[in-house]
């Protein structure tokens, strides 16, 4: 393996970092760029109706704001931007979001898609990095700057005289692969000409576009930028992480302790390569902190069936807090640790949740008890009692669960898979008379 062409992610220096002491007490502004970033990675983009059912889930599950398209890159965007405003199609508390190329002409088309907007935000970006600017672009860094201030006062050129509430966002596209001291500059010089207020404030959006570095250096990345951006207090600073490492969540995470205010991802991490943040796995590890995650994820298997249908992708079997598998144990230890734990639960009528290997109670998303346990060669007589128990309310002696647990594994390992609750129910009306 040629690991010697690749060079190792530069530390920040100097930071005497404070986000290691910090925790996570509030949730932070959600943006789901499902309907942009999700969209341009699928293997068949959403069409227009496909578009409005998704955008009407994400309101739903209570998000503020939805990044809806790339206006300049497709009719099927541009119109569903329209159709939005023109159909008065967006509460007034959400603002959506499109995305903006710093190019003059495109910068026009995108304005036009949103003329009569209520409530919206402009994310305008060009690339940054070394790489971008010498080899791509062919352009100094002082021109790479110039193509941000330029664009940035076009933008606010053209909506100067729309009536809604307008919000200015900025990208260095490529932050992930841009030297901090080049990403702060060309940020600042953005913010000279916004020219926000703490009533009207502007976002700075820092995306870890393409993952290469552990969480805690992106963290002391963001940290290093919030220390040094101009007329902080009116400005708020955004996350858009990508999961090539796998570790979206987790640098998203400690973003937030390192001064992120608002992050940027999709339902269950679609997105381009590895995808991006799982803003529902990073919701969920929120509220398993007693913290109101501020979306409604109640009703998350809808969603998930919602999602599955849209994008023709299929959300894994394992995935955190929402996998079908997620909440079940075929071990006959951890069977018998949830099956005394829920015992406890009910019989203390316990104020925290302290069941072992659920890391949430199933029944806050709408989901029975009845998947925890299921029974193979690798169980014991744990879940065999849980389940005549739960099922025919009918509590087993340790002694007769013992010989029941033989009796079903035996099948299990005779039939060579799993037995299903009915089975194992019939199965234990069939041998009761015999314990």
């Amino acid at each position: 393996m040629l690991y010697k062409k690749y060079k190792q992610y530069p530390s920040v220096e100097n930071l005497e970092r404070q986000w290691p002491n910090k925790k996570i007490d509030k949730a932070p502004i959600y943006c789901s760029v499902d309907l942009r970033d999700g969209n341009q990675a699928l293997v068949n983009p959403l069409n227009e109706e496909q578009k409005l059912e998704y955008f009407q889930t994400l309101v739903k599950m209570g998000f503020k704001n939805i990044e809806v398209a790339y206006p300049s890159a497709s009719d099927t965007d541009f119109n569903f931007v329209r159709k939005l405003i023109e159909e008065d199609l967006v509460p007034l508390d959400v603002a959506i979001q499109i995305l903006i190329p710093a190019k003059k002409e495109w910068i026009k088309r995108s304005v036009e898609a949103m003329v009569g907007v209520k409530n919206a935000v402009f994310h305008l970006y060009n690339p940054t990095n070394e790489f971008q600017r010498e080899v791509v672009f062919k352009k100094s860094k002082e021109e790479i700057i110039l193509m941000a201030v330029e664009s940035m006062k076009y933008l606010i050129e053209l909506t100067s005289e729309f009536e809604g509430k307008i919000t200015y966002q900025y990208s260095p596209e490529s932050f992930s692969q841009t030297e901090l001291e080049f990403a702060l500059e060309i940020c600042n010089e953005v913010i000279k000409v916004v020219k926000p207020t703490v009533e009207n404030k502007m976002i700075i959006n820092l995306p870890n576009t393409l993952e290469a570095c552990t969480a805690n250096v992106y963290a002391d990345r963001i940290e290093w930028m919030c220390n040094n951006l101009i007329n902080k207090e009116a400005v708020i600073v955004s996350v858009h992480p990508h999961n090539d490492r796998g570790t979206s969540v987790a640098s998203t995470e400690l973003a937030v302790l390192a001064g992120a205010q608002k992050v940027e991802g999709t339902l269950f991490g679609n997105g381009e390569r590895a995808g991006n943040l799982d803003l529902v796995n990073f919701a969920f590890n929120i509220y398993s902190q007693g913290i109101n995650p501020e979306l409604d994820l109640t009703f998350i298997d809808e969603v998930k069936k919602m999602y599955e249908k849209m994008t023709q992708l299929k959300v894994h079997e394992r995935h955190p807090f929402v996998g079908e598998m997620i909440f079940t144990a075929f071990s006959g230890g951890h069977q018998d640790a949830v099956k005394k734990g829920i015992d406890f639960y009910r019989a203390n009528k316990s104020e925290f949740w302290t069941v072992p290997y659920l890391p949430i109670d199933p029944r806050d998303i709408n989901r029975t008890f009845e998947n925890i346990i299921r029974v193979n060669s690798q169980s014991g007589k744990g879940g065999v009692a849980f389940i005549i128990e739960e099922f025919l309310n009918e509590k087993l002696s340790k002694e007769t669960s013992i010989k029941f647990g033989k009796i079903v594994k035996k099948q299990s390992d005779t039939l060579q898979r799993e037995l299903n609750k009915e089975e194992i129910i019939s199965l234990y009306k069939e041998s009761k008379n015999t314990f």
